[in-house]
């Protein structure tokens, strides 16, 4: 055995040992833990702890339980209050006690919650006082019907069976005071010679009896004996007869029985009292029979406590006695005080050397795991710092991942979403004109031609989106493959170039091709090459305005050929150049084909042949792309050199070939004025002339210049598309439906989007319709109108004062604002359109507009038509005179008011007030 390893296993015996005496050690804590728990928790519900009685029963228990330390006792004073006891039993039956001990306050009112009790399987002990029910589990106590039979036939003895008794009783209702009474009525009717002249009230602790009994005495002065229920009410009932004068006189007998000052055993001693029948607290007893019952051991379910009576022949017997059992207490309390005390000190001392044998074992382990630790610190040092770096390694790599992958995805689901509107415009582009043509019956030659050549050139469109897409495809799965051959990089960029010459001569856009050199052999796959130069230049061309450049610079740099496509147009954002390339990325702009799968499928193909693409750009000052091919054909494989060649050059024909049709001015309709919103110019040029022939069209590409519009020129109808730059048509509706000036306006929404969710979205910002692309261009016409025709009922409603409550909002609150402030006015006779505009804080074209197009009149009419309402009303309902209801009305003279009237009516005011009265 080598020495590592002795010590290795020295270590683990030792180890071992300490295991074993550390679990010794705390079995033992744990041992005199659980010694010390309380095995049963015992409730005691007590109906007062005022009186000394009481007090001594709760002594006698404690003491009892001071033999049973394993027992919780949680005592409730209800201090002589029913309800208050009924809630302090809930408590405890609330805080799970294993037995609980009630001593009832009343009978009747405590027996519910203790039957409750009993029911819950709660073993309950009745102490004392009964409740009104036998369901409980035992009672201890004396017999109270006794009790009273030893106070009557002990009276029956002094009196020789003769003579007027008062009784003085306990708490009314209570079980003692009911049994007491009886015991002692019954030796009295066996007794005819002793008549109970009255039974008093004797509540001690509540109310006073002294009046009530020093009138009785007075009127009845041959009392002979007072039997009070308890020793208290005996001690005031002496006090009254002392009061009196006849305290020697008459006999008193008194219950309890209590040792101690003023006591019964006391009071009988002194004389006070003739005699006190002692009536034992019963405490020991309820706390044997509670632990006989948790203890599962045999109990009686009646424990019936034996009375005596003490009077002067025993009284000293008994007072001896007591004072005996009171020192054996005492003594009993200081030994038992003594022995905690010494337990404490013995379970301290003892706990103190468990734990001095603990810190010693603890002090040798750690010196022979120190000894271990310095031979081992460094090599677990160094092993536990690779660790953690591979570690801390390995969660940047997974943060990194999960935070690509999130962002991946949120891409994903917002490039799929802007996918299927590219694909619905160009379907809507092909099916809409097709439907127009086989709808008609006779068609022009050139309107022929337009329709099919914007057929033709969106169904190229569509074919490039699908070519796009299984690009996306293959290079997703891997398998897009180079199939390269040698060609003339200058001839190739040339022809290319040529493609694009119309559209350049188009827009002004000064389109050259920049070369020093005739010819530059270059491996190329021209297919691929051509789809990138493709996509740089038609990216060129859309973010470059007219009268702009675009010029195609080819170079050599360091042994690689460099194409570069310069443009001065809007260029890009920093953070939209540092994801130029990215696939799915389109930043805060809608996602453009070109821009996103085109860029990012670009990258993929020069990369393709062993080159590189980079992007310079700078916003508002235009964008250079670079592409680097390698020169000679070492740096491809032998079966990438397959020397094909195949041009990409139908797509380019269909894009460039296609001439954008002009867009006609339409003439005023009676219809209404509409106006268009739409980012695609195919689609924006063809609403323009198939709803020109009936709206006054107006059409605008961004919801921001259509704002500006619509603003100015309070348009009929808005037909907006939802995917615009910069604003979309949400939030146009948005703006359009909160803002007085032209909530009115219908809207009616035009997308790819036809989800549930998407037009639940289109609802909830105001929308009136919401059509999905491709549409059929009779039903958008058809609609349009009927949406006009539905808003001049609205106009009507608003006219006639008869608006639904599902109406526009802001439109009711503009009309009752408008009406306010004219009855407000209505009295001054200067109060026109120019006083009207500016408290209404618009300009006096927007409230004209406004103001027609809700009711269908202008403001003048509508201002009129209010004062002939007020001067009807004032006519049909009082007794005013034409002047007064001129001036009240606005009108500058009794005549000129006559002739209004009559302009609008048919009546002068007094013939239209004598047909209402007539009426």
């Amino acid at each position: 055995m080598n020495q590592s390893n002795f010590w290795l296993l020295a270590f683990r015996q030792v180890t071992w040992a300490v295991l074993v005496s550390a679990v010794l050690f705390f079995l033992q804590l744990n041992w005199g833990c659980q010694s010390s728990d309380k095995r049963f928790r015992i409730g005691f519900s007590q109906r007062t702890l005022t009186d000394t009685w009481r007090k001594s029963m709760l002594a006698s228990m404690n003491q009892e339980l001071s033999f049973h330390p394993d027992v919780e006792f949680i005592v409730k004073d209800a201090q002589g209050q029913s309800n208050t006891q009924i809630q302090q039993i809930q408590e405890l039956l609330d805080q799970r006690v294993d037995l609980l001990i009630v001593s009832p306050n009343a009978a009747q009112p405590i027996t519910p919650v203790v039957e409750r009790a009993y029911q819950l399987g709660i073993p309950v002990i009745v102490l004392d006082r009964r409740t009104a029910s036998d369901q409980y589990t035992a009672y201890v106590g004396a017999d109270n019907v006794e009790v009273g039979r030893t106070a009557g036939q002990y009276a029956n003895a002094l009196l020789k069976g003769s003579g007027n008794v008062i009784e003085i009783g306990e708490s009314p209702g209570s079980s003692a005071d009911i049994d007491r009474h009886r015991g002692f009525s019954q030796i009295l009717k066996a007794h005819p010679g002793l008549r109970l002249i009255k039974k008093l009230e004797g509540d001690w602790d509540r109310r006073s009896f002294a009046d009530e009994l020093t009138q009785l005495i007075q009127k009845t002065p041959n009392v002979q004996l007072i039997f009070a229920q308890n020793d208290r009410t005996a001690l005031k009932a002496h006090q009254v007869c002392q009061q009196l004068g006849i305290g020697q006189r008459i006999k008193i007998i008194g219950v309890d029985g209590l040792p101690g000052k003023n006591e019964g055993i006391d009071l009988v001693d002194r004389g006070i009292l003739d005699a006190t029948v002692l009536y034992p607290t019963g405490g020991k007893e309820a706390i044997r029979t509670a632990l006989a019952i948790l203890e599962k051991q045999p109990f009686r379910r009646e424990n019936r406590l034996l009375t005596t009576l003490v009077d002067s022949t025993n009284v000293r017997i008994m007072k001896l006695q007591n004072e005996k059992v009171i020192e054996q207490q005492t003594d009993i309390d200081r030994q038992n005080r003594n022995l905690e005390n010494l337990t404490k000190t013995y379970t301290s001392q003892q706990n103190t050397l468990y734990i001095t044998f603990a810190c010693l074992i603890v002090v040798l382990l750690l010196g022979g795991w120190a000894l271990y630790l310095f031979r081992s610190k460094q090599a677990a040092y160094l092993t536990l710092e690779k660790q953690n770096e591979e570690i801390r390694n390995q969660k940047n790599q997974i943060e990194a991942m999960s935070q690509q992958a999130r962002q991946a995805t949120e891409e994903k689901l917002r490039f799929y979403s802007y996918i299927s509107h590219e694909f619905n415009t160009p379907l809507s582009l092909i099916l809409i004109p097709t439907e127009d043509l086989l709808a008609k019956k006779q068609v022009g030659g050139h309107e022929l031609r337009n329709n099919l050549s914007l057929v033709q050139k969106n169904a190229y469109r569509l074919l490039r989106l699908v070519d796009q897409m299984l690009d996306l495809r293959k290079t997703d799965a891997g398998k897009q493959r180079l199939q390269a051959s040698e060609q003339d990089l200058i001839a190739f960029v040339r022809d290319i170039i040529g493609d694009f010459q119309r559209k350049a001569e188009r827009q002004r856009i000064d389109l050259q091709l920049l070369t020093s050199y005739p010819k530059l052999p270059v491996w190329i796959d021209t297919e691929k090459l051509d789809k990138v130069l493709f996509n740089l230049l038609s990216n060129a061309f859309k973010y470059t305005p007219k009268g702009g450049l675009i010029h195609v610079r080819i170079d050599v740099v360091a042994g690689q050929a460099r194409i570069q496509v310069i443009d001065n147009g809007e260029g890009m954002t920093p953070d939209e150049k540092h994801h130029a390339f990215d696939l799915f990325y389109s930043g805060s702009q809608p996602f453009n084909l070109a821009k996103g799968i085109g860029l990012a499928m670009s990258q993929e193909f020069i990369q393709l042949h062993r080159g590189d693409i980079d992007v310079v750009s700078e916003k508002g000052r235009g964008t250079t792309f670079t592409i680097l091919l390698p020169l000679g054909s070492e740096h491809l494989d032998e079966t990438e050199r397959t020397g094909l060649v195949s041009r990409y050059r139908p797509f380019i024909e269909a894009e460039v070939a296609t001439e954008e049709p002009p867009m006609p001015l339409s003439a005023g309709r009676s219809a209404g004025t509409l106006l268009i919103i739409e980012d695609n110019d195919d689609l924006r040029t063809f609403l323009v002339n198939r709803l020109g022939a009936e709206f006054d069209v107006i059409a605008e590409t961004t919801a921001e210049a259509g704002w500006e519009r619509i603003l100015e020129t309070i348009p009929d109808l808005i037909l907006s598309d939802i995917m615009l730059p910069g604003m979309d048509g949400m939030q146009l509706t948005q703006r359009i439906k909160t803002d007085w000036r032209t909530s009115h306006i219908p809207v009616v929404l035009l997308t790819a989007k036809n989800q549930m969710e998407q037009q639940i979205e289109g609802t909830r910002a105001g929308a009136d319709l919401y059509l999905t692309k491709p549409f059929n261009s009779t039903y958008l016409l058809e609609t349009l109108r009927t949406t006009l025709a539905n808003r001049r009922k609205q106009q009507q409603r608003f006219a006639t004062d008869s608006l639904p409550s599902g109406e526009n909002k802001q439109d009711r609150k503009f009309l009752n604002d408008l009406t306010a402030l004219i009855e407000k006015n209505i009295g001054d006779s200067t109060f026109g359109v120019e006083k009207l505009s500016r408290e209404m804080g618009v300009s006096r074209v927007q409230l004209y507009r406004k103001v027609q197009a809700l009711l269908d009149k202008n403001v003048m009419d509508y201002l009129t038509e209010i004062r002939l309402k007020k001067a009807k009303q004032l006519l049909r309902d009082s007794a005013k005179t034409m002047s007064e209801i001129a001036e009240q009305t606005g009108f500058s003279s009794p005549t000129y008011f006559t002739t209004f009237f009559k302009q609008h009516t048919g009546k002068t005011p007094s013939e239209y007030r004598r047909s209402q009265v007539n009426a």
